[in-house]
C-alpha cells in the first residue's frame, strides 16, 4: 500500500483529517512512537519508526488513535498495521464492540475528499473483512442504513468494499446476514429510477457476489422487483444478466419465470438504454442456458431441454430482429446483433431454417454500416454454427454472399494497435472454418483463384484463409493437397514482403499437415531457404518496442523460425529434409541461410544418428545433387572464419561439421569431438567486437592442419586442395573469406606430399589470381608463405618460374597494349610477388631462411620493386607496391630477428633498407594518415634496428626525427563515427612508433640515451597543438616505463638529468587535454622511481610518497581549475620531497622556461610547482638566489600570460621569506630605471608585514651605507663640480617606493615610520641638485620603453615621491594633501625652494601627524652632525618650523627642540645658524607662554645673531632682527633692558641698508623696541629714539612700500616715548596703515611740533638730514631738503636785515656731510651714493616739498 506521507504537506493534511475525525488534536509528533503512546514519551523517530510511519495508511493511523492495538504489533514492523489488526482479529478474541468501533472508524473516514484516502479505507475494510467478514459486512450494512443521506459516491465505495469481501468470504455468511445484505443491495440498487451507474453497479455486484452462494434468496428478491406489465429497473436487468453468467446452474431454472415477466413488456421499452439492457440480458440468458445444456451432467436438473426456452427466445428474437434491429442507434443495433448470436442456438430448428434467408443478409448488410465489425463477425459465426448444427440447406444458397463478405473482411489491413480489429480477424477465420467443414469444395473454388491476383491485400488475405483452413479443417482438405500446392505457384514468385510472410506461414502449415511430402513440396522448402538467405539490408524496418503484431517480423526472421521449427518439431518432415537440405550449403546464393540451414541439419543429423548409422550415412551415389565431403568441409571451414556473420554462422557451421564427421572421413570422429567444442567455447568467450580475427583464423588453420595430419591420405588431401581451389571464384564478393580460403589452400598444399601437385596448384593460383584486389594479393601471399613451411624450395622455385614464364611475360605484353592502365596493373602483379616473398621469409623455417634472405628473397624483392630504363633505376610511385615492399621487408627483418642465429648474422643491406624506409616515411603527407605505409615502415625499422651492424648516431637521430615528424603532426585521433578502420590504422601506427622508439632506446639504456630520446620529443611536448602534446607525453611515458622496467644499475651513479626531465613533464599536469595530464603524472612517477633505482633501491620497492602520485591522477581528470591546480601543487610537494638537492636548481630553471609556454594552463602549473618547490626546498638555495631572480626577471619580460607575474611575485616572496637579504641584494642589482616587472617583484615583498618590515630595514641600510652622490671634476675651470648620484642609494630609493606603494606594506611602514621618514627626508635633502649618471640621462632623453616604469628617475624627485608614498602608506594622507595644496613637494625638489618645502612639510606634520613627531625627533637628533650641509639645513628647517606650532608644547617636545637647535647655533653653515634663530623665534607663535621662561636664552641667541660673521648683510643678522621683533613683546622687561641699547645701536646702521629686507626688519624692530619701552624708556634709549627720528621721517618716502610701512609703524611706536602728546597724536593721525599720506603737510605739522616742544634738538635733526642730501633714493634725497627747510627758525621782526647764518644747502660738499654724518652715527657715503638698481627709482612725490 503506498504511503500517504509522501511529503510534509500531505502529512499535515492527513493529521488534520485525523483531528477532524477524532475531535481532538494529535499532540506533538507522537506518530513517531507506537499508537497510543503518551505524547510526552514521544521520541525523535529513529530509522525503523520513520519507515513504519511512512508505511502506515491514514485509516490505520486514525484507527490507532481511537483504538490502539497492542504495543507489540508496532514493535519492529515495517508495514501498515492493517494486516496486524487483521491478524489480531483472527488470532485474538476481539469483542464485537471493538470490531464495530474499528469498522465504524474506517467507515467514517470514507467520506474524505482525498481519493487516495478513500482507496486506503476500502483496502482497510477489505482486510478487516477477510478476517471478520460477518461483523464487517454487518457494520457496513448498518452504516449505510443509518446514514441514509450519505452521498452516492461514498455509498458506492462502501458497496464495493462489501463486494470484495463477499467475493472471497460469501460462503461464511449465515442466511440472516445474507438476507440483510440482499435487501440492502436491492434497496441501494433501485433507490433511484435515474441511471447512476457507479452506485447501481456496486449494489448489483454485491447481489451477484451473494448470488453465488444464496441464489434462491437473490432471485427471490430480484423477481420481487419484476412487476407484470411494468418495465423493470435497468439495474435489475443488469443483475439478472450478470448472475446468469456467474451462476448459470442457479439462474437457468428461474429463466422461464424471468422470461415470462420480461417478454410481455418488450414492446413497451421505448428508450434505447432500456432496450440495450434487455438485449444484454437476453444475450446473457442465452449464454447461461447454453452453458447449462452443455453441462447437464453437472446440472442440478438434468431434464432441462432446449425446448423449454425455444418459444420464449423466439418471441424475443422476433422483437429484436424485426423491430429493434431497424433502429438508427448504432449501439442498439450492435447489442441486438450480439444477442442474436447465442439466441440462434436456442431457436427451434424449423424457425432457424425459416429465418436464415432474412437473418444472414440482415447481418451482412450491417458490415457496411459499422466500422467496428467484431460483434457482427462473432454473432455471424455463432449463427453459422447453429445453422450447420441443424443441417440447414438454406446455407448453401447464401454461401457466395457469405464468402464474399467474409473475404472482404479478412482482406482489411490489420492494425496492431486495434484489438477489436484483431479479434474481428479471428472471428472471420472462425466463420471460414465453419464453412470449410460444411462446404470445402465451394470454399476452395472461391479462394484459390484469388491467389493468382496481383492485389497485395487480396493475396495476403486469401493466404491467411488458406493457412487457417489447412490447420482447422485438415480432414476436409486431405484430398485437396495437390490442388492447393499447385495453386501456390504464383504466390511463390511475388516479391512483396507481406505476401512473402503469408506464403511462409502457409508453407509452415503445410509442413505440419503433410503437404510437403507431396510432389512439388521441394519447391516450398527451397522457397523457405531462399527467404532465409535474404540479406539483412533488404529487410523492412523492425517494429517499435511496443508492437505486439507478430506479422511485423521480417520475412527472413519468420522463415528462419519456420525452417527450424519444421526441422525440429515436425517428425514427418525428417525424411523430407535429410539430406535434401545439404545441397543448399555450397551455392553462393544461399550463403545468407547458412546459419539456419546448419542448425536444422544438425538437428536432423542427430535424429538420424539416433535412428542408426545406416540411416545417417549419406549415399552420395543415390543423391547426385548433394555436394561432396570435400566441398562441405571446405565450405563450412571457410565460412567459419567470419563466425559472427549471419547470426553466428561460424558456430553453426562448426557444429554441423562435427556432426557430419562420419560422412567426411571415418578417422575424424574422436579428434573433432574434442577440438570443435574448444573452438565453440572460444567463440562464446568473445563477441564480434572483441574477437581477435588473426588468432581465430590461426586456430581454424591449426584445426585443418591437425585434421589433415590425422587423415594422412595424400589422395584425399589433394582432392580437398582441388575442391578448395574450385571454390575460389565463389568468394569474389567476400574478400575476407577468400583470403582465409587461400590460407586453407596453403595449409592443404603444405600437408600434401606430392611436389608435382603442389607446384601445379601454385602455378594455377599465380595465373588465375585477381591481382587488382588487395585482399586477394594478401591471401595469395599467405598461401605461398604457409606452403613454404613444408616446401620452401618448391615455393621459391615456382615464384621464379612464374616470373620467367610466358604467362607472366604475355600478361605484361597484353597490358602494354593498354598504355593507360598497363603500369598500374603490372605493378599490382609485382606487388603480389613481393608480398609472396615476404610471407615466404616470415613463414619458412628459420634455419633455412637466413641463407636465402639476401641471395634469393631480397634480391627478387628489390628487382620487382624498381626497374631500369636505359640503365637508370626508376622507382615506382604506386602506393600499393610501396606498401607491399615495406611489408615484405618487415617480414624479412622480423624473420632475421627471430632466428636463433640473428646475433651472428651480418645484414649488409641494413643501412640501405633503413634509408629506403625513411624515404617512404618522409614521402607521406604529414597531416593525414591515408595508408599504412608509415606504420609498416616504422615497424620494419624497429626490426632492422635490432639487427647487426648497429646504426651510427646520425642515422639514429635521422630515424627518430623523421618518424616523430611523420606521426606527431597528424591531425587529432579520429573518432569512432569517423570510421573504425581509420582509428584502427592510427592506433596501430602509433604503436609502431612506440615500438621503434623503445627499440632505439634499448640500444642505449643510459641516462644519456634517455635524455637524447626526450630531447627529440621536447618540441612536441611544448607544441601549441593539444593532440601533438598528448602524443608526445604518451610516448615519453612509454619510454620512461620501458627504461624503468629494464633498468639495471651496477653501481650507485647519479641520475644527472632528473631535474631537467621532471621540469619538462611536470607542468603538463595541467594541460588542457585530460590524457596529457595523466601521462605527465606517469612520467613524473617513473622518473622518481628511476631516481630511487639509481640510489640503490630494488625494483619492487614502493615509496609511499611517490605512490601518492597515482592517487592524484583522479584529481587531474576534473576540469575545475581550482581542483586541477591544487592537484598540481600536491604533485609539486611530492617532487620536492624526493628530488635530490643537486637537481633542484636545474628543475627550477627548466620550470622557469615553462613560464613562457603557449599553453596557459601549463604555464600556470609551472608557477604553482615553482612556488611549491621554493616553499618546500627554498632553504638550500641561498647561493642560487641571484641566478633565480635574474632568470625570473628575464622570463617575466618574455612571458605573455597575465598569470605569470602574480606567480613570480609569489616566488620572490617565498625566496625572501628564507633569504631576504639575498633577494633584496639581487633585486637591487636590477638596471635602472626599473621595468614594470621588477617593480611588481619589489611589491611582492610587501605582502606580509613581517617580511615587509625586514625588506624596508634592509633597503634603509643599503641607502645609508653608500654616499648619496659623487662629485665629478668640472669640465671648465672655475665651475662648481657636478654632483652625480650613486646607483645603490638610487636603486634603494626606487625599491622603497615600490614596496611602500603596496597596501599590504602599511603595518611595516607604521612600524618603521621614524626611520623611514628621517632617512627619506635626508635623502631628499642630499639629492637636491644631484644629477643622474650619464648613461641613465641618455635613457631618460631617449624615453623609457613600454615595459619600464613611468616614474621620474631624477634623484631628488625620486626621493620626494618615495617620501610622499611613505606618508600615504602610513596613513598621513592629510599631510600629503596639505603639501599638495601648498606646493610643498615641488619646493622640496628645487634648490631655491627646498628650505621652504621642508618648512611646509614640518608645518603639515605638526598639524596632521603630531603623534608621530616624538619618535621622528628622536631619530633626527643624531643628524645634527651630518657631514652633508644640505641634510643639516633641511633638518634644522624642519625642527625650526615645529616650534611654530603648539604641538611642540603639547607633546612635551619643547625642551628637546630647543636643545637640538641650541646645539646647531655654532654650525659652520650660515643657513643652519639662520634657521636656528628662526626656530627660536617661532617659539613666539608656537608657545608664547614659554618665551618668558626661556627669555634670556632666546635674547642671547638673537643678539648673538646680530653680530654673526663679518658680513654686514648677513642673513643671520636679518633673521635675528626678525626674531627679536617677534620676541620682544613676550620676554621679561628686565631681560630686555640689559641688551636694549646694544640692539638699538646694532640695528641703527640697517636703517639705510641697500637691502630692503634689512631696512624693513631693522625699522620694524626699532618700532617694537619703542613699543615695549612705552612709559619706561631709559634716557640712553631715548637718545637712540631721537637719533633715529630723522631717518624714520625721511624713509617715509622710501621707494619700497614695506620700508615706508615699517617707518609708519616705528614712528607711531616712538611717539609715546617723546613725551609730546601733540606730536604723538599727529603720528597716530597721519601714519595709520592704509591711510594716504600727504608728506608735505605731515612734515610741516611734525616740524612745528618739534620746533615748539624740542627746540634743542633742531640742530641735531638738521645735521642728520644733511647726510641724506646725497641719498641714492631719489624720494629720500628730495625729502631731506624739505625736512631741513621746515625746521629753519621763524624770522624775528628784525631778522630780515640780518645775514644768513648758513650757506645754501645745495652747496654743502658731500664729503663733509659724509664725515659729519659718520661722526654723528648717521649714514655714511655708501648710503648717499647711487641707488641700488634693485631698489629702482624713487617715487615722483619725493620732489613735492622743494
Amino acid at each position: 500500500m503506498p504511503s500517504v506521507f509522501s511529503d510534509d504537506r500531505e502529512q499535515e493534511g492527513d493529521l488534520s483529517l485525523v483531528t477532524r475525525m477524532t475531535g481532538h488534536s494529535v499532540p506533538g509528533i507522537a506518530l513517531a512512537g507506537p499508537p497510543g503512546a503518551s505524547p510526552h514519551s514521544a521520541k525523535p523517530p529513529a530509522e525503523g519508526h520513520s519507515q513504519l510511519l511512512q508505511a502506515t495508511c491514514i485509516p490505520c493511523l486514525r484507527a490507532s488513535l481511537l483504538h490502539p492495538p497492542s504495543q507489540q504489533l508496532w514493535d519492529g514492523r515495517r508495514s501498515c498495521p492493517c494486516s496486524h489488526w487483521v491478524k489480531e482479529a483472527e488470532t485474538t478474541d476481539m469483542t464485537e464492540s471493538s470490531m464495530k468501533k474499528l469498522a465504524s472508524t474506517l467507515l467514517d473516514a470514507i467520506t474524505d475528499k482525498d481519493p487516495l484516502v478513500q482507496e486506503q479505507v476500502c483496502s482497510a475494510l477489505c482486510s478487516l473483512g477477510e478476517a471478520r467478514p460477518v461483523e464487517t459486512l454487518r457494520a457496513c450494512e448498518e452504516y449505510l442504513r443509518q446514514h441514509d443521506k450519505l452521498a452516492h459516491p461514498y455509498r458506492a465505495a462502501v458497496l464495493r468494499a462489501m463486494e470484495r469481501v463477499l467475493s472471497s468470504r460469501a460462503s461464511e455468511l449465515d442466511k440472516d446476514t445474507a438476507s440483510t445484505i440482499i435487501l440492502l443491495a436491492s434497496s441501494e440498487m433501485t433507490k433511484t429510477k435515474d441511471l447512476v451507474w457507479d452506485w447501481q453497479q456496486a449494489a448489483s455486484g454485491v447481489l451477484v457476489a451473494v448470488g453465488r452462494q444464496f441464489i434462491s434468496k437473490v432471485m427471490e428478491e430480484l423477481l420481487r422487483r419484476l412487476h407484470p406489465g411494468t418495465l423493470p429497473h435497468c439495474a435489475v436487468l443488469h443483475t439478472l444478466a450478470s448472475l446468469s453468467v456467474a451462476n448459470a446452474f442457479g439462474v437457468v431454472p428461474f429463466l422461464p419465470s424471468v422470461l415470462s415477466s420480461l417478454l410481455p413488456v418488450l414492446g413497451v421499452a421505448k428508450q434505447d438504454t432500456v432496450r440495450v439492457a434487455f438485449c444484454s440480458a437476453l444475450q446473457r440468458f442465452s449464454e447461461g442456458a447454453l452453458e447449462y445444456l452443455a453441462n447437464l451432467d453437472r446440472a442440478p436438473d438434468p431434464t432441462v431441454r432446449k425446448d423449454a426456452f425455444a418459444t420464449d427466445i423466439f418471441s424475443a428474437y422476433d422483437v429484436l430482429f424485426h423491430q429493434w434491429l431497424q433502429s438508427r442507434e448504432a449501439k442498439l443495433r450492435l447489442a441486438v446483433v450480439e444477442a442474436l448470436g447465442p439466441m440462434s442456438h436456442l431457436l427451434p430448428s424449423e424457425r432457424l431454417e425459416e429465418q436464415l434467408p432474412k437473418l444472414l443478409p440482415g447481418i451482412l448488410a450491417l458490415y457496411k454500416k459499422h466500422a467496428e465489425t467484431f460483434y457482427l463477425s462473432k454473432s455471424l459465426g455463432q449463427i453459422l454454427e447453429a445453422a450447420v448444427s441443424v443441417g440447414s440447406r438454406t446455407l448453401e444458397t447464401q454461401l457466395d454472399a457469405l464468402l464474399a463478405a467474409l473475404h472482404s473482411q479478412i482482406c482489411v489491413p490489420v492494425e496492431s494497435s486495434s484489438p477489436l480489429v484483431m479479434s474481428n480477424q479471428k472471428e472471420v477465420l472462425r466463420c471460414f472454418t465453419v464453412l470449410a467443414c460444411s462446404s470445402p469444395d465451394r470454399l476452395l473454388a472461391f479462394l484459390l483463384p484469388r491467389l493468382d491476383t496481383s492485389n497485395e491485400r487480396t493475396r495476403v488475405g486469401t493466404l491467411q484463409v488458406v493457412r487457417h483452413v489447412i490447420n482447422s479443417a485438415a480432414a476436409q482438405m486431405e484430398d485437396k493437397k495437390p490442388f492447393i500446392l499447385s495453386s501456390m505457384r504464383l504466390p511463390l514468385l511475388d516479391t512483396n514482403s507481406k505476401v512473402k510472410r503469408a506464403v511462409v506461414q502457409v508453407i509452415s502449415a503445410m509442413a505440419h499437415h503433410g503437404y510437403l511430402e507431396q510432389p512439388g513440396g521441394e519447391a516450398m522448402i527451397e522457397y523457405i531457404v531462399q527467404q532465409c538467405a535474404l540479406p539483412p539490408e533488404q529487410e523492412p524496418e523492425k517494429p517499435g518496442p511496443g508492437s505486439k503484431d507478430p506479422k511485423a517480423d521480417s520475412v527472413r526472421a519468420i522463415s528462419v523460425r519456420t525452417l527450424y521449427l519444421v526441422s525440429t518439431t515436425v517428425d514427418r518432415m525428417s525424411h523430407v529434409l535429410w539430406p535434401y537440405l545439404l545441397q543448399f550449403l555450397t551455392p553462393v546464393r544461399f550463403t545468407g541461410a547458412l546459419t539456419p540451414l546448419c542448425r536444422s541439419l544438425v538437428h536432423l543429423a542427430q535424429k538420424r544418428q539416433e535412428a542408426g548409422a545406416d540411416a545417417f550415412l549419406i549415399q552420395y551415389d543415390a543423391h547426385a545433387s548433394l555436394p561432396s565431403p570435400y566441398a562441405v568441409t571446405g565450405r563450412l571451414l571457410v565460412v567459419s572464419s567470419s563466425p559472427y556473420l549471419g547470426d553466428g554462422r561460424g558456430a553453426a557451421a562448426l557444429r554441423l561439421l562435427s556432426v557430419l564427421h562420419p560422412n567426411i572421413h571415418p578417422l575424424l570422429g574422436q579428434h573433432w569431438e574434442t577440438t570443435v567444442p574448444l573452438l565453440l567455447g572460444y567463440l562464446d568467450e568473445h563477441t564480434e567486437e572483441t574477437l581477435p580475427q588473426e588468432e581465430w583464423e590461426e586456430k581454424l588453420l591449426m584445426f585443418l592442419r591437425d585434421t589433415l595430419a590425422i587423415i594422412s591420405d595424400n589422395a584425399w588431401i589433394c582432392q580437398l586442395s582441388l575442391e578448395l581451389c574450385r571454390q575460389l571464384p565463389c568468394y569474389d564478393e567476400a574478400p575476407q573469406e577468400k583470403n582465409f580460403l587461400y590460407k586453407c589452400i596453403g595449409t592443404t598444399l603444405g600437408a600434401a606430399s606430392s611436389k608435382e601437385v603442389v607446384r601445379k596448384h601454385l602455378q594455377e593460383l599465380l595465373e588465375t589470381a585477381r591481382y587488382q584486389e588487395e585482399a586477394e594479393r594478401e591471401g595469395l601471399a599467405c598461401c605461398f608463405g604457409i606452403c613454404a613451411i613444408s616446401h620452401l624450395e618448391d615455393t621459391l622455385a615456382q615464384l621464379e618460374d612464374f616470373v620467367r614464364s610466358e604467362v607472366f611475360r604475355k600478361s605484361i605484353g597484353i597490358l602494354n597494349i593498354f598504355k593507360d592502365r598497363s603500369e598500374n596493373e603490372v605493378e599490382k602483379v609485382k606487388s603480389a610477388l613481393i608480398l609472396c616473398y615476404g610471407h615466404v621469409a616470415a613463414r619458412a623455417p628459420r634455419e633455412l631462411v637466413l641463407a636465402k634472405v639476401e641471395s634469393d628473397i631480397l634480391r627478387n624483392i628489390c628487382q620487382h620493386f624498381s626497374t631500369k630504363v636505359l640503365g637508370i633505376k626508376v622507382e615506382t610511385k604506386d602506393p600499393a607496391l610501396k606498401l607491399c615492399l615495406v611489408q615484405s621487408v618487415c617480414m624479412v627483418s622480423r624473420a632475421i630477428c627471430s632466428s636463433t642465429q640473428a646475433g651472428s648474422f651480418h645484414f649488409t643491406r641494413k643501412a640501405e633498407l633503413v634509408a629506403q624506409m625513411m624515404e617512404f616515411i618522409r614521402a607521406e603527407p604529414p597531416d593525414s594518415l591515408r595508408t599504412p605505409i608509415r606504420k609498416k615502415a616504422m615497424l620494419t625499422c624497429t626490426y632492422l634496428v635490432s639487427v647487426e651492424p648497429a646504426l651510427d648516431e646520425q642515422a639514429r637521430a635521422d630515424v627518430i626525427h623523421g618518424c616523430l615528424h611523420s606521426i606527431m603532426a597528424l591531425l587529432p585521433e579520429p573518432k569512432e563515427e569517423d570510421g573504425g578502420c581509420q582509428k584502427s590504422l592510427y592506433l596501430e601506427t602509433l604503436h609502431a612508433l612506440e615500438d621503434l622508439l623503445t627499440s632505439l632506446l634499448q640500444r642505449n639504456m643510459t641516462p644519456q640515451g634517455l635524455q637524447i630520446m626526450i630531447e627529440h620529443l621536447s618540441p612536441w611536448i611544448k607544441s601549441p597543438r593539444g593532440h601533438e602534446r598528448a602524443r608526445a607525453l604518451g610516448l615519453s611515458a612509454l619510454l620512461l616505463r620501458y627504461f624503468l622496467e629494464h633498468l639495471r644499475v651496477s653501481a650507485l651513479v647519479p641520475f644527472h638529468n632528473l631535474g631537467l626531465l621532471i621540469g619538462l613533464f611536470s607542468p603538463r599536469c595541467a594541460d588542457l587535454w585530460p590524457a596529457t595530464r595523466q601521462e605527465a603524472v606517469d612520467c613524473v612517477y617513473s622518473l622518481l622511481y628511476l631516481q630511487l633505482g639509481y640510489e640503490g633501491f630494488s625494483r619492487d620497492y614502493r615509496d609511499d610518497v611517490a605512490e601518492r602520485l597515482l592517487s592524484l591522477k583522479d584529481g587531474l581528470v576534473h576540469p575545475d581549475p581550482a581542483i586541477l591546480f591544487h592537484t598540481c601543487h600536491s604533485v609539486g610537494q611530492i617532487i620536492a620531497k624526493r628530488l635530490p638537492p643537486d637537481q633542484l636548481i636545474s628543475l627550477l630553471l627548466t620550470m622557469f622556461e615553462a613560464l613562457g609556454d603557449p599553453e596557459k594552463n601549463c604555464s600556470r602549473a609551472a608557477t604553482v610547482m615553482i612556488n611549491c618547490l621554493l616553499q618546500e626546498r627554498g632553504g638550500v638555495l641561498q647561493e642560487k638566489v641571484p641566478e633565480i631572480v635574474s632568470v625570473l626577471r628575464s622570463k617575466l619580460q618574455e612571458a605573455q600570460g597575465e598569470h605569470v607575474l602574480p606567480a613570480a611575485q609569489h616566488s620572490v616572496y617565498l625566496l625572501a621569506t628564507q633569504h631576504c637579504a639575498a633577494v633584496v641584494s639581487s633585486l637591487l642589482g636590477s638596471p635602472l630605471p626599473l621595468d614594470s616587472h621588477t617593480c611588481m617583484l619589489w611589491r611582492a615583498l610587501a605582502v606580509e608585514p613581517r617580511l615587509a618590515a625586514q625588506v624596508l630595514g634592509l633597503l634603509l641600510e643599503k641607502m645609508s651605507r653608500d654616499v648619496p652622490f659623487k662629485e665629478s671634476r668640472a669640465f671648465l675651470l672655475g665651475r662648481t663640480p657636478d654632483r652625480v648620484a650613486t646607483l645603490l642609494p638610487l636603486s634603494a630609493t626606487c625599491a622603497l617606493f615600490e614596496v611602500m606603494s603596496t597596501p599590504a606594506a602599511g603595518p611595516a611602514v607604521l612600524e618603521l615610520y621614524p626611520q623611514l621618514f628621517v632617512v627619506l627626508l635626508l635623502r631628499v635633502s642630499c639629492t637636491v641638485g644631484v644629477q643622474l649618471p650619464r648613461n641613465l640621462q641618455a635613457q631618460e632623453r631617449r624615453g623609457a620603453s613600454p615595459a619600464l616604469a613611468t616614474r621620474n628617475l631624477e634623484p631628488c624627485s625620486s626621493a620626494v615621491d618615495t617620501l610622499r608614498s611613505m606618508l600615504l602608506r602610513s596613513g598621513s594622507e592629510d599631510v600629503v594633501q596639505r603639501m599638495d595644496l601648498e606646493g610643498g613637494w615641488e619646493l622640496l625638489r628645487t634648490s631655491a625652494g627646498h628650505e621652504e618645502g621642508a618648512t611646509r612639510l614640518a608645518r603639515a606634520m605638526a598639524e596632521h601627524a603630531g603623534p608621530r613627531l616624538p619618535l621622528v625627533l628622536k631619530t633626527l637628533a643624531c643628524t645634527h652632525s651630518s657631514a652633508y650641509e644640505n641634510q643639516r639645513v633641511t633638518t634644522t628647517a624642519f625642527l625650526a618650523e615645529l616650534l611654530n606650532s603648539n604641538v611642540a608644547n603639547d607633546l612635551m617636545l619643547l625642551d628637546s627642540l630647543l636643545e637640538s637647535l641650541a646645539a646647531r647655533q655654532k654650525d659652520t653653515c650660515a643657513s643652519v645658524r639662520r634657521l636656528v634663530l628662526r626656530g627660536l623665534a617661532n617659539l613666539a607663535s608656537g608657545c608664547p607662554d614659554k618665551v618668558r621662561t626661556h627669555g634670556p636664552q632666546l635674547l642671547t641667541a638673537m643678539i648673538g645673531g646680530l653680530d654673526d660673521g663679518d658680513n654686514p648683510h648677513s642673513p643671520v643678522a636679518l633673521e635675528a632682527m626678525l626674531g627679536l621683533a617677534r620676541l620682544v613683546h613676550l620676554v621679561e622687561s628686565w631681560d630686555l633692558r640689559s641688551g636694549l641699547l646694544h640692539v638699538a645701536i646694532r640695528i641703527r646702521p640697517f636703517f639705510d641698508s641697500e637691502k630692503m629686507e634689512f631696512r624693513t626688519a631693522s625699522i620694524r624692530l626699532f618700532g617694537h623696541l619703542n613699543k615695549v619701552c612705552h612709559g619706561d624708556c631709559e634716557d640712553v634709549f631715548l637718545d637712540q629714539v631721537v637719533g633715529g627720528l630723522a631717518p624714520l621721517l625721511l624713509h617715509l618716502q622710501d621707494p619700497q612700500a614695506t620700508v615706508a610701512s615699517a617707518c609708519r609703524f616705528a614712528l607711531r611706536m616712538c611717539g609715546p616715548n617723546l613725551a609730546c602728546e601733540e606730536l604723538s597724536a599727529a603720528f597716530q593721525k597721519h601714519l595709520q596703515e592704509g591711510r594716504a599720506l600727504h608728506f608735505g603737510e605731515f612734515l610741516n605739522t611734525t616740524c612745528k611740533h618739534l620746533m615748539h616742544h624740542f627746540p634743542d634738538l633742531l640742530g641735531r635733526l638738521l645735521t642728520t638730514c644733511l647726510f641724506y642730501f646725497k641719498s641714492s633714493w631719489e624720494n629720500v634725497r628730495a625729502a631731506a631738503p624739505l625736512f631741513t627747510g621746515k625746521h629753519h627758525p621763524l624770522p624775528h621782526p628784525h631778522a630780515a636785515r640780518q645775514p644768513r647764518l648758513m650757506p645754501p644747502l645745495h652747496r654743502v660738499p658731500g664729503a663733509a656731510l659724509g664725515a659729519q654724518a659718520a661722526a654723528a652715527g648717521g649714514p655714511g657715503p655708501a648710503h648717499c651714493g647711487a641707488p641700488d638698481p634693485a631698489e629702482g627709482p624713487g617715487p615722483r612725490g619725493a620732489d613735492e616739498g622743494c
